[in-house]
């Protein structure tokens, strides 16, 4: 079965169970400054996870495509892959764990035939420390519909991965219990990373058993949570129903909520009984491409054909979200996986230019799904081409400066290894303690700052680094270049927090309140300043809110204690905050609608309306939320403290709530 066809099934099962299908958020999020990229199904939902009403009603269900950076160096096993698309339905406020977990056997085992003998379920084992209970429910409920199927479930508290591997699974055994690191579900992880305000929940994960034999290298025994390959993960059942309050203690929500997630390609590889997700269509087609134009075999090359496969369908669907290839946040990204995709095609001797060619066909393969990448193939081949003869030209600088670093270890070993220099050599027999000192031997090694420039200034990957110098007889300063770049890393981290980013700080009550105080002030600014004005970017915390706009010239003050009036007025009338979901080009061409950075927004968008008690319209604007329901739960006056250029042609307005 193809994952064409299980991501229609999918859609087309939920929607018989009263879910309305909605399409795909883009890659990169809005509103969540926290991550670079979309990597799980619900960032787009939160909003409606914390009590915001859906439009499309309580129930909804998509495929999202997620992103996720930290699996670049995973790739090149069965399983890993740094762009996936999610299968997810969402209850907001509705049904609960009596329904999901049902409706999942329901499609696992009735639509899609896996044999139930096959399938492995863990669950919360609870957390002491969060004052948190575990979960006697969703056992109970697996436990039954195995029950019907004959089949004994029997129930295990494993309690640690480590614990798996020292004990294993016994006869038997078929649901187990683990605790928060495992089975515990928020963006931030564990119950105790949480901030205030975050929503997360006990989660009931699916395994799929592919009989392969256990390798011993990840711990004596195999449990569903081993890494060995045996077991994969096809599906995660979130039961969101708690919320981190400030003084660090859990409430429940007020409305129970489902996030369910399952991996599109993961799935697929279960129902083929096929552990290596490539062997999937959606990776396949490329492959198999790849092994006409190399005339090898993908069995002899499994790394460096798996590695080009993800990384060009990333790059392909990170482009058409408007995410160029760059030195900086995502289009770092885009960057890397091209180089690296060059890097190993290089191995195989695919020839020069053939990965755009291999984006046709990831296209050609998504296309009826994901329509929108056949309007812009032309504009993704031309960036993935245009990165592929840049990357070819530094590799050809890159490797004349490596011709130079290895020829001056050279010259510098034939000076004696007491004389003073910086290239790194490593002296063995060195003198203790009186003994006789014996005569040096001296190995060729590319010190850690010639290893570290040639990453930073001609891309090269420390792997090819390493790679050419074996071929010279060199070796390289590995625990160094490590340093460097962890230095590197906490500079660029550091950087990265103090300059001005996108979004909300959180989804708090206050950063809400603050949010939809943006949307008047953006609407004030309009108003009594001019309606050439747009948003140009905005961050949003507890404390302020910083807003920047198109306008060349500073406002003076007495227009902005115009403006503070102005939004004040709106909230003091009161009101409500409604939401409408229409297509984009429609909301495009409404002049009513106020909108900036439309090329990062889905087909579908949603615009958010703010209207007084009196009917008077005061905002309405293109966003992806959240907001207060009602104007009046904005408390405090809104004070304009500071004005001020942002960049050329740019303002910047900082507010508070006081």
């Amino acid at each position: 079965m193809s994952g064409n066809e299980i991501r229609a099934k999918y859609l087309a099962f939920m929607e018989k169970k009263g879910h309305a299908v909605v399409p795909s958020a883009a890659i990169v999020p809005e509103n969540d400054p926290t991550t670079l990229f979309t990597g799980s199904g619900m960032q787009s939902m939160l909003p409606y996870l914390l009590g915001e009403t859906h439009p499309k009603g309580s129930r909804v269900t998509d495929s999202q495509k997620c992103f996720r950076a930290e699996d670049i160096d995973e790739v090149g096993d069965n399983r890993h892959t740094t762009f996936f698309e999610m299968l997810g339905n969402w209850s907001f406020g509705d049904y609960f764990k009596q329904e999901q977990i049902p409706w999942m056997w329901e499609f696992l085992i009735d639509e899609l035939g896996l044999d139930p003998n096959k399938l492995y379920i863990t669950v919360f084992g609870g957390d002491e420390a969060a004052g948190i209970s575990k979960d006697d429910e969703a056992p109970a409920l697996w436990q039954k519909l195995f029950a019907e199927k004959g089949i004994e479930a029997k129930i295990s508290d494993i309690g640690t991965e480590t614990g798996g591997y020292e004990r294993g699974m016994k006869e038997g055994e078929r649901i187990f219990y683990y605790n928060a690191k495992k089975n515990w579900w928020s963006r931030a992880g564990v119950p105790s990373n949480m901030p205030a305000g975050e929503p997360g929940g006990p989660d009931s994960e699916m395994f799929y058993d592919f009989g392969t034999p256990h390798d011993p290298k990840w711990g004596e025994h195999c449990h569903p949570n081993c890494d060995c390959g045996r077991f994969i993960e096809i599906g995660n059942n979130v039961f969101m129903q708690y919320r981190k309050n400030e003084d660090g203690s859990f409430s429940e929500l007020e409305a129970k909520n489902i996030d369910f997630g399952g991996g599109l390609e993961r799935i697929t590889a279960a129902v083929n009984n096929d552990p290596d997700v490539f062997k999937v269509d959606l990776l396949a087609n490329v492959v198999m491409q790849i092994e006409t134009l190399t005339d090898k075999k993908y069995q002899d090359h499994l790394e460096a054909f798996r590695i080009i496969t993800d990384h060009v369908r990333g790059a392909v669907f990170m482009i058409a979200d408007g995410i160029l290839p760059s030195n900086s946040e995502q289009g770092y990204f885009v960057r890397r996986l091209l180089r690296r995709a060059v890097r190993f095609a290089d191995k195989i001797e695919l020839p020069d230019g053939e990965l755009q060619n291999l984006a046709h066909s990831i296209i050609d393969t998504y296309k009826a799904h994901y329509v929108y990448l056949s309007d812009k193939e032309n504009d993704i081949t031309d960036a993935i081409a245009a990165e592929e003869q840049q990357f070819r030209k530094t590799l050809e600088n890159g490797l004349k400066q490596f011709n130079k670093i290895s020829l001056k270890v050279d010259l510098k070993l034939k000076k004696t290894p007491d004389e003073k220099h910086n290239v790194a050599i490593r002296i063995r027999d060195r003198v203790f303690y009186g003994q006789k000192k014996q005569k040096a031997k001296a190995e060729k090694v590319i010190s850690a700052k010639n290893a570290f420039e040639l990453f930073t200034t001609y891309g090269f990957p420390i792997e090819l680094t390493q790679e050419i110098a074996a071929e010279k007889g060199l070796k390289v300063d590995l625990a160094g270049f490590e340093k460097l770049m962890k230095e590197h890393k906490e500079k660029s981290r550091a950087g990265a927090e103090q300059k001005f980013k996108g979004g909300l700080a959180d989804h708090s009550e206050k950063v809400v309140q603050y949010h939809t105080a943006t949307h008047l002030l953006l609407a004030a600014l309009r108003t009594l300043v001019g309606d050439h004005i747009h948003q140009a970017g905005s961050n949003i915390t507890g404390e302020r809110l910083r807003f920047d706009f198109t306008h060349p010239e500073k406002i003076e003050r007495f227009k902005l204690d115009e403006i503070e009036t102005w939004v004040n007025n709106a909230i003091q009338t009161g009101g409500a905050v409604s939401i409408e979901t229409m297509a984009k080009d429609t909301a495009h061409e409404d002049p009513t609608v106020e909108g900036s950075f439309w090329d990062r927004y889905p087909d579908e968008v949603k615009v958010y309306t703010v209207t007084g008690n009196d009917g008077t319209i005061f905002s309405r604007e293109l966003c992806g939320g959240p907001h207060v329901e009602k104007l009046e739960d904005i408390k405090g006056t809104f004070k304009i403290k500071k004005e001020e250029s942002s960049s050329a042609g740019v303002r910047r307005i900082k507010a508070v709530l006081e």
